[in-house]
């Protein structure tokens, strides 16, 4: 474009900001006010996508000095921003933060609750959202769907089955809403979780609308956490037919196969996903140091520190087996011998940024890292040791939740 203004440079974030591209979102603000006059800078559209993208990188410092512009530019009134504040401060760890910025609101709506509903509920706090809830409607704010989304994904972090099927019957009794795909999903995802597979397939058979991806990803990756290999079956030859593209599908049967030592399924599911022409998504972490964000993958060899990451890793393993850490090498889908596997998940993203985060931070500083997939076990247990043997404080939010480590205890209480 010949002319860019704030219409169409905030259209472009907003493109990346919601398809997973938050790196680049941020890249091009920076590009926007260094190449935009003062009178056509961002406004409040540009900085609802600004902070989604911070949110989504964890960007605790980039995101205070988006609020600190927020608040110089006067569009600390305008609702949305205000909304995507909370969600910003409650997905980089500031949970007290959100709820000072939201108790400092003048008026909300039912965007602002959810936003603090949903922040609770991914840190594990299951019964706090559900009281923010009860908070809402005595307010007078009537829920949305999308309330109901973060309340059942609440309850299924906090292994509160009870109260996840009472809110999922107020639903449509008490509110009037029609369960979606989205509250069918969560439901299975809240029963799975507490390995009440039984009860998860039943509630998917007796579903009044078609179960999408969706839900049956629900089960698989339930079948997966408990290692049910006849439900994980079950799941994923319905997401074969509905997802033939989806790799993290064979992805997750393969894992559940190589739990159960069923190495010859292991070789038939990766045959398969060869054949198909699919690739595994690469497992990718992010950590903001002094500002500036970095990204890791496993088979980073362009990082100037590497060789100084993987040392202190190897140093650090080593230090910790002799406290008590026994790497979870079940994680690795290849039928290798023990040292190999200790070596590969060594080399996983997370571990190399929080590697970087122990060389680049001060000792009172948190580390903060976000992860593109599931932690798995070998890091969410090498990351509680370090927590403790590092006297560490370490924030990790991975796709399905935050996880807050301190003093060798994790915030999921091993639930995730």
């Amino acid at each position: 474009m010949a002319v860019k203004n704030v219409v169409s440079w905030s259209a472009m974030i907003a493109c990346y900001a919601k398809n997973g591209k938050a790196f680049e979102a941020l890249k091009l603000f920076r590009e926007m006010m260094l190449k935009t006059e003062e009178d056509v800078g961002p406004n409040s559209v540009t900085m609802v996508s600004v902070l989604q993208a911070c949110a989504a990188l964890a960007a605790l410092e980039q995101g205070k000095l988006i609020h600190g512009y927020i608040l110089r530019n006067g569009l600390d009134t305008i609702l949305p921003v205000i909304s995507a504040l909370v969600t910003m401060y409650a997905r980089c760890g500031k949970l007290e933060v959100a709820q000072q910025v939201f108790d400092g609101m003048d008026k909300r709506d039912v965007v602002s609750w959810n936003s603090l509903i949903s922040g609770f509920g991914a840190h594990g706090h299951g019964k706090k959202a559900i009281d923010i809830f009860k908070d809402m409607i005595s307010c007078g704010i009537s829920p949305s769907p999308v309330s109901f989304v973060s309340l059942l994904g609440a309850c299924s972090h906090a292994g509160l089955v009870d109260e996840g099927r009472a809110l999922f019957q107020a639903m449509r009794k008490e509110y009037g809403i029609i369960p979606s795909v989205e509250h069918y999903a969560s439901m299975v995802d809240l029963l799975g979780r507490a390995n009440k597979l039984e009860e998860a397939a039943k509630f998917i058979d007796d579903m009044r609308i078609e179960p999408g991806p969706k839900v049956w990803g629900s089960l698989l990756g339930s079948s997966r956490i408990h290692c049910n290999v006849e439900f994980a079956e079950r799941a994923s030859t319905k997401l074969f037919q509905l997802e033939p593209a989806n790799a993290g599908n064979y992805v997750l049967l393969a894992d559940t196969y190589a739990e159960a030592g069923k190495w010859d399924e292991v070789k038939r599911v990766k045959k398969l996903l060869e054949s198909r022409g699919l690739q595994k998504v690469p497992g990718r972490s992010w950590i903001e140091v002094k500002r500036q964000i970095h990204s890791f993958v496993s088979t980073d060899e362009f990082n100037p520190q590497i060789e100084q990451l993987h040392a202190l890793l190897c140093e650090l393993s080593s230090e910790m087996k002799e406290k008590g850490y026994v790497p979870q090498i079940k994680v690795v889908l290849y039928d290798l011998g023990e040292e190999e596997k200790e070596r590969i998940v060594l080399g996983h993203s997370e571990k190399l940024a929080l590697a970087f985060g122990l060389i680049n931070t001060s000792n009172a500083e948190p580390i903060r890292i976000t992860k593109n997939l599931r932690l798995c076990e070998d890091c969410h247990s090498f990351t509680k040791f370090i927590s403790k043997f590092a006297r560490k404080e370490i924030l990790v939010r991975d796709v399905n939740r935050f996880h807050h480590f301190r003093d060798g205890v994790c915030s999921c209480g091993d639930y995730w």
